[in-house]
């Protein structure tokens, strides 16, 4: 059996600086980045997501932007899928995959390994079911998850109605259970997780002058294009931070103050819901950002699991001027 070939995560919260960070390792270490945002994946959705621009994809290839219509549903598993061919070709032309992104879920389906259950989106059945929840109230839904998959119920609260109704999804789509289908296997790579943090003051301050800047460069006008282009206004993708609230600014129930205050609250509180996921997971190791030769530190790391070509290599944690540290923010 060959040695597993290496992948760098890059994670951290929203505005610490993930796509500055993955874009200059990747010029120093000839990578090529794989977004794990899932709201990059959408055409048409730019300034609210913060993406790249053009000209710094032009200096390094990005994989996974701009893939999927804002109309379009889009799944943890077509994610799955798709970052793995993503990562499979670039290692064959020879060069670094650095997966870098907020959205913990994807990270963790992708470089865990997790066996994510063979039942596609069933867009009747889950009306149904949620009309129910609607109507009938979500313990109805709970009661009968309770009765299929115990398991599954006891880990899922009768208020998260959508990881309620997917776990009935599957059970009606395969006649097996959640919890049966799910697990995980070993990724077929070796992975290095590095995690970008600063303090909290300076981490809401970064987010608050980044929704000004998205304001004045045009926010509004693009969720007015996107809901004259035929998106729904409640369609997945419109539930992403900046355009939930400019939509209801657009349907005239908060005044353009109102919208923004709530984008920079909502997205003071995503980025906390980011943290929590990301310090459960022990394998990263943090950079404060706002720390004296921070980067140094993590380029020298990078330098190290790359020369170390065994599969312990990943396992390893090593200490330094970033350290591996749990993050304040």
């Amino acid at each position: 059996m060959g040695k597993r070939k290496p992948v760098i995560a890059l994670v951290g919260p929203t505005s610490v600086g993930k796509t500055a960070t993955a874009i200059r390792l990747a010029l120093e270490f000839g990578g090529e980045v794989v977004s794990a945002d899932s709201r990059y994946l959408y055409r048409g959705m730019d300034i609210g997501t913060d993406k790249p621009s053009l000209e710094e994809r032009k200096g390094v290839p990005h994989h996974l932007i701009d893939i999927v219509d804002p109309r379009d549903d889009y799944s943890l598993a077509l994610y799955q899928r798709d970052a793995r061919a993503a990562i499979e070709a670039i290692h064959a032309r020879g060069r670094l995959p650095i997966v870098a992104g907020g959205t913990p879920l994807y990270l963790r389906a992708l470089l865990e390994g997790w066996r994510i259950p063979p039942a596609p989106p069933n867009p009747e059945l889950r009306a149904h079911l949620e009309l129910r929840a609607r109507v009938e109230g979500p313990e109805v839904l709970h009661r009968e998850l309770e009765r299929v998959d115990p398991l599954a119920a006891a880990r899922i609260p009768p208020e998260n109605v959508r990881r309620v109704i997917r776990a009935l999804e599957i059970f009606h789509a395969t006649g097996r259970r959640m919890t049966e289908l799910e697990g995980k296997e070993s990724p077929p790579w070796r992975v290095l997780w590095l995690g970008l943090t600063m303090p909290r003051e300076e981490l809401y301050r970064r987010i608050d002058e980044r929704v000004e800047r998205q304001i004045a460069r045009g926010l509004v006008d693009e969720v007015r294009q996107l809901l004259r282009e035929g998106v729904p206004p409640d369609a997945p993708a419109m539930t992403a931070l900046g355009y939930r609230q400019i939509v209801l600014y657009l349907e005239g129930k908060l005044t353009l103050e109102e919208a923004v205050a709530r984008i920079k609250y909502d997205t003071h509180r995503y980025a906390r819901h980011q943290l929590t996921w990301l310090r459960r997971m022990k394998q990263v190791e943090w950079y404060d950002v706002t720390q004296p030769s921070w980067y140094e530190a993590m380029r020298e790391r990078v330098r190290m699991f790359l020369a170390d070509e065994t599969d312990e290599g990943d396992a390893a944690v090593h200490q330094n001027g970033g350290g591996k540290r749990t993050p304040r923010a």
